[in-house]
């Protein structure tokens, strides 16, 4: 999403609100938001925290982590824009109602920790995002651990861990097959507004 490397990382919050659970094999709808014309997916891996703390090291970061997830991170474009042309926050563009769609969560203790294996994005029969978990430029221990100095991670927090390159646009009918290797599949199927 235009960096160059490992400059800080970045987060922004979103509320219980935006959070759309889908059990696995169903298909979920989620509703094309209100203020947008540029409405957009970005795949992600979900990080379920399942025992809480502060300052957290990378490398005691897996006791803490509950289980994985595909989500995406739905993102009304144009208004996020406008927030980072004006210095302003993104919540308009990140932060709104079913802006978070997550797959049934796959226990640590069943998947592992993933640092490798596929993550794509389907959309109406055409792959749209392609990459290797192993391309993230922060580890999800790194980013957790990064998210810990700032913030009490407490149990039942999602973290969502970043998009490959391949974003883009979504219309009502849409529909998407987010896949990540050893995880249950997320299918949502994007409805008219509200």
């Amino acid at each position: 999403m235009g960096g160059d490397g490992r400059e800080q990382p970045f987060f922004f919050l979103k509320s219980e609100f935006s959070l759309v659970p889908s059990a696995e094999g169903a298909t979920t709808d989620v509703h094309y938001p209100a203020k947008t014309t540029n409405y957009h997916y970005e795949t992600e891996m979900v990080v379920a925290i399942g025992t809480g703390g502060r300052r957290i090291a990378a490398k005691d970061v897996t006791r803490h982590i509950w289980g994985y997830a595909v989500g995406l991170d739905m993102t009304r474009r144009d208004l996020q824009q406008v927030g980072k042309d004006k210095g302003r926050p993104w919540d308009f563009g990140k932060n709104f109602d079913e802006s978070a769609p997550c797959g049934a969560l796959t226990p640590a203790a069943k998947a592992g920790h993933p640092s490798t294996g596929a993550i794509t994005l389907v959309v109406n029969g055409k792959e749209r995002q392609k990459a290797d978990l192993a391309d993230m430029i922060w580890s999800v221990p790194e980013q957790i651990e990064y998210l810990s100095m700032y913030y009490t991670l407490e149990p039942g927090d999602i973290i969502m861990s970043g998009t490959p390159a391949g974003v883009g646009p979504m219309q009502p009918g849409d529909a998407l097959l987010a896949h990540i290797d050893g995880l249950a599949d997320l299918k949502v199927r994007i409805a008219p507004a509200l």
